[in-house]
């Protein structure tokens, strides 16, 4: 029996969309009926193994690759990806970097790199293609957040401050183009199992699975599923909100 697919004939655009979460989320997307572009700024190979998984997904791919940085390269990244699909239906700000070390030792170097990539490159890509959705009658942005929505982590300092950026982006944002029936909306992922985890930490599912109150690690596909519910109709009366995807992680209190 065929099921309905929830973004049957959507479109969709996903910033660092190549590897960890952001490869996830494409393949989510895909999986309910949208075309998806892909965002990279470096290629290690991962590009073409996207697009061939998402085309096996019946996507009809693109990748773009643009820094989200510059103002100029996310303004053609985001028109390339409208103009390809006829429009643009659901924008996912995933992109992001972080830097590790003690407050009183963050360069300035790394600070702008931080704020730059995951605060302002969400801000630049949020506003161009809320343009479009404006025009095309509404849309849907997920920005993706972290457990640094919730608590403070002091050896990630720039990343803390730029995903609480994030938070109150998304509020601002959805109030401003909630009239324009544009929604938008955020997932803070808790400890979730990628690549880049688990070459931090060998044993990084079983170190958070002891301290999250769902007893295990979260999964990419925990936070895809979250996005693909915001990217829905499931969603539509639901904007300015940020979900938490941490398995309860960051709500429990201290442990006496």
């Amino acid at each position: 029996m065929h099921t309905a697919r929830s973004l049957e004939g959507r479109t969709a655009l996903v910033t660092g969309g190549t590897t960890g979460i952001g490869r996830s989320i494409a393949s989510a997307l895909a999986r309910e009926g949208c075309r998806v572009a892909v965002n990279y700024l470096i290629d290690h190979g991962e590009v073409h193994a996207t697009l061939t998984e998402l085309r096996e997904l019946g996507a009809d791919p693109i990748a773009l690759k643009a820094d989200v940085r510059q103002a100029g390269e996310v303004q053609s990244m985001v028109d390339v990806a409208a103009e390809t699909f006829g429009g643009l239906d659901v924008l996912v700000n995933n992109a992001a970097v972080q830097t590790e070390g003690a407050f009183l030792d963050v360069s300035e170097e790394d600070w702008d790199r931080v704020l730059d990539t995951n605060l302002k490159g969400t801000f630049l890509c949020t506003q161009a293609a809320a343009r479009h959705m404006v025009t095309g009658g509404g849309g849907s942005i997920v920005n993706i957040g972290s457990g640094c929505n919730y608590v403070p982590f002091p050896t990630l300092v720039a990343y803390t401050a730029s995903k609480g950026g994030v938070e109150m982006l998304t509020k601002v944002a959805s109030l401003s183009l909630a009239r324009h029936q544009v929604r938008v909306n955020c997932v803070a992922p808790g400890a979730i199992l990628v690549e880049r985890t688990r070459q931090e930490l060998p044993d990084y599912a079983a170190r958070f699975a002891a301290i999250t109150p769902m007893g295990r690690v979260g999964l990419p596909e925990d936070v895809a599923d979250a996005v693909v519910f915001l990217a829905s109709d499931a969603s539509r009366f639901i904007t300015g909100q940020t979900i938490g995807v941490d398995g309860g992680l960051f709500i429990q209190p201290p442990r006496l």
